[in-house]
């Protein structure tokens, strides 16, 4: 007789993770409870009724087995299929950033160093029985303030069409990581196409020489917001084009509100940056595939 868990079709396990991010659950546990339970999850899946659901611990196991990469592609594949059908995917891009807070429990940041200093080394992966630790301090985030408040966690970077309001790019750093070097970061990824982009809009934290130039030089439209410097206050015209400006970048908002309510985005499910990046990665397809499929008329509005 075989002997092991049965196999599952990386696919299955794929369309597992979308019913998660859809259907907001919060556990893998409880996506496996509730794949047993639910005729519509079962069918979705084209799972047999008399076939278990996947283990929690292999949603887990899949995940890991999963890289940055294949993920951008997979993601970028869609976006490439929406295309072809006629969808605008990449004529306009608004990039943007929020605070997420991190799934562990603050600590003081000279605090934050000894246990990084500490975890760098073979001794601080073990437990205190000398096993590997099976739990970890999320040792990616740290300490940033914002309109006078601290923060501790990550931060989200992510770029959005303007016209359809698809998710182009996604992107984790810590908090404290300045939004501007990220810009072009966005820029680039959010190239799914062979329709270039026209006009990449940001907001004044991407002010800067390196961005505008980074724009030209790529013959793209500067749609970044300015603001007053030491030398001079912005002028009228200025200050209008923000104002238009501002009535692009909303569409960014619009998706980190959506992802708030539904899925939890202004925290971090995992400790580490590549494992929250990752799941962001799967809400990401999970949103496009939604919003597309409402687009083109497969799904009611």
């Amino acid at each position: 007789t075989n002997k092991g868990e049965r196999p599952y079709s990386p696919l299955l396990l794929f369309k597992c993770m979308l019913l998660q991010k859809w259907f907001q659950i919060k556990s893998d546990p409880e996506l496996e409870s509730q794949i047993n339970d639910r005729i519509s999850f079962k069918s979705f899946l084209e799972l047999p009724m008399d076939y278990p659901s996947p283990d929690h611990s292999t949603f887990s196991r899949f995940r890991k087995r999963l890289s940055k990469d294949a993920m951008i592609q997979i993601n970028s594949a869609l976006l490439k299929q929406f295309h072809s059908q006629g969808l605008s995917v990449n004529k306009g891009v608004a990039v943007d950033a929020r605070l997420v807070k991190s799934a562990s429990r603050p600590i003081p940041k000279d605090r934050l160093e000894e246990i990084k200093t500490a975890a760098d080394t073979p001794d601080g992966r073990l437990d205190k029985n000398g096993n590997p630790k099976k739990f970890s301090r999320d040792l990616d985030s740290d300490w940033t303030v914002k309109n006078d408040k601290p923060h501790y966690g990550i931060k989200e970077h992510a770029s959005v069409d303007t016209t359809n309001g698809f998710v182009l790019s996604v992107n984790l750093s810590p908090a404290s990581h300045h939004d501007s070097k990220y810009f072009t970061h966005a820029v680039c990824y959010s190239m799914h196409t062979s329709e270039p982009i026209e006009k990449a809009f940001g907001d004044k934290g991407y002010t800067g020489a390196p961005n505008r130039e980074f724009l030209a030089l790529n013959n793209i439209k500067d749609g970044i917001m300015r603001k007053d410097n030491i030398n001079a206050k912005l002028t009228d015209l200025e200050i209008e084009r923000n104002k238009a400006i501002s009535k692009y970048r909303y569409i960014v908002e619009q998706y980190f509100g959506i992802s708030h309510k539904y899925d939890s985005g202004d925290r971090a499910r995992f400790t580490t940056i590549l494992k929250n990046l990752m799941d962001l990665m799967f809400r990401q397809f999970a949103f496009n595939l939604r919003k597309g499929s409402k687009l083109l008329g497969v799904l009611p509005v």
